[in-house]
């Protein structure tokens, strides 16, 4: 009895062994296959200090392979990373020294690791030298990053460019910006400039009142709201006042008679603010919700969160939210996923910006697949939000984008940051050119109207393809 019982107690805590060690087996095999790159990337472990010591650090490529970031080693061997192109694809390239950001910080574990076959790495390690390590190859196109960044100019803003279909980032822009090259000699004039910002990524960490561009939020729950949309109607007469609050039109224009879709095209604030009246609360908190306000946004890019509040009853803030203004703030990202919907059948697709990994023979080693997209606009609400959309260009304020060979959708906004009324110019839309679509969203800092800044700016990056 007594030799069954010891029998029974081995087996027990063979078993625990067996279990215990087949349990590590599992963690480790997770590890090598998904998390070790998190654990390396992360800024605590000093493993990727050591990995730096043994790799030349990777290129960071646009999509048609022309050079974004590189090392360049001297003849004494020494390593300096250096960015062709100087400030354009300084905020979503990053820097190096003083700090990682942008893709040199989210894809630092990429950069130091090597993929070369096992032979060369070896010998190599014999002949003391270093192993050329993997590089990123992103999706921004160099002609559309080149446009927008011109077509920005000398003002403070951002420009971010989609392909609504696959949520490939194309082009992203943020001004006031920087010279990567020279992050180390300028670090502290960067760092003390807080009326300019200029390390701040705009385009994904920005946020911004959205003007009339929240409008188009407004039309969708309005439309989702149980009202009759269609027979909509309104008398605009340059104000609108209600419970003591007054709401006026761009330069207190008189629109006059409105239906739902001429007030969307000439941005009639004096409807929308009625509109936003005739809205019950929880729909419109509802559809901001399923648009990624308060919520983690969709994006493998760090951004910033958009937020939408709004008070029970205070009709006043009612009014203003309504119109895009009130406290609702936007990034430019954010706006970009929401008229990359308006192109792609209702659907939002995460927005990436790395589209795969290459070895230092050009071979690729990992591909990351494109995200699963999620729909945010119905089916049934997609064709009048369309025709709302087209309405602006071709009768409302962006007809500056009427009468191209490609078709044109989108909104204007015209967003006051204080009291003085001074204000950003927003343009968001997507050019339909028959074998592609590309989206954009636009901010202009401290300018004007959409129409006369933002517009202008969309007209040369609809040009460019």
């Amino acid at each position: 009895m007594e030799k069954k019982d010891n029998n029974r107690h081995i087996a027990i805590i063979s078993y625990s062994f067996i279990i215990i060690f087949v349990g590590l087996i599992v963690y480790f095999t997770v590890f090598v296959m998904k998390d070790n790159s998190k654990m390396l990337n992360n800024p605590y472990n000093r493993t990727d200090d050591l990995l730096a010591e043994r790799v030349i650090r990777g290129n960071i490529y646009t999509s048609d392979m022309e050079i974004i970031a590189e090392t360049v080693v001297d003849n004494d061997g020494n390593e300096t990373r250096s960015y062709p192109s100087d400030n354009m694809f300084a905020h979503v390239a990053g820097y190096y020294d003083k700090g990682k950001t942008g893709l040199e910080d989210a894809y630092n574990y990429y950069l130091i690791n090597c993929n070369d076959n096992y032979v060369n790495q070896a010998l190599n390690d014999i002949k003391g030298e270093k192993n050329q390590a993997d590089s990123l190859v992103t999706t921004l196109d160099m002609s559309l990053q080149k446009c927008a960044y011109q077509a920005l100019g000398n003002r403070k803003g951002a420009v971010v460019i989609l392909d609504p279909e696959t949520g490939a980032v194309l082009a992203m822009v943020s001004k006031p910006d920087f010279n990567p090259n020279n992050i180390e000699s300028e670090w502290n004039k960067l760092i003390s400039d807080k009326d300019n910002s200029p390390l701040l990524n705009r385009a994904s960490a920005g946020l911004y009142p959205p003007g009339s561009t929240f409008k188009l939020v407004t039309l969708l729950a309005y439309m989702r709201s149980g009202n009759n949309y269609n027979k909509y109607k309104y008398e605009c007469n340059g104000s609108f006042i209600y419970n003591g609050h007054k709401i006026s039109c761009y330069n207190k224009k008189k629109h006059g008679k409105e239906d739902l879709k001429s007030a969307f095209a000439s941005s009639c604030n004096c409807a929308f603010s009625d509109i936003g009246l005739s809205i019950d609360n929880q729909t419109f908190k509802d559809v901001c919700s399923s648009l990624y306000f308060n919520t983690s946004f969709p994006s493998e890019i760090a951004s910033s969160k958009s937020s939408f509040k709004l008070s029970k009853k205070n009709s006043a803030a009612v009014m203003q939210t309504a119109i895009g203004q009130g406290k609702t703030l936007i990034s430019p990202l954010h706006n970009a996923v929401l008229i990359s919907a308006c192109a792609n059948g209702g659907y939002a697709v995460k927005p990436y910006i790395v589209s795969g990994i290459v070895n230092c023979n050009g071979k690729t080693v990992k591909r990351f697949e494109h995200p699963e997209k999620e729909q945010i606009i119905f089916e049934n609400e997609l064709p009048y939000i369309n025709s709302c959309l087209k309405e602006v260009v071709e009768n409302g304020t962006a007809r500056a984008l009427s009468g191209a060979e490609y078709k044109v959708y989108g909104k204007t906004g015209t967003a006051e940051y204080n009291s003085d009324g001074d204000s950003h110019a927003w343009f968001i839309g997507y050019a339909d050119y028959g074998h592609k679509k590309l989206a954009v969203s636009i901010i202009v800092e401290d300018s004007g109207t959409g129409s006369d800044y933002a517009v202008p700016v969309a007209k040369k990056i609809f040009d460019t393809p």
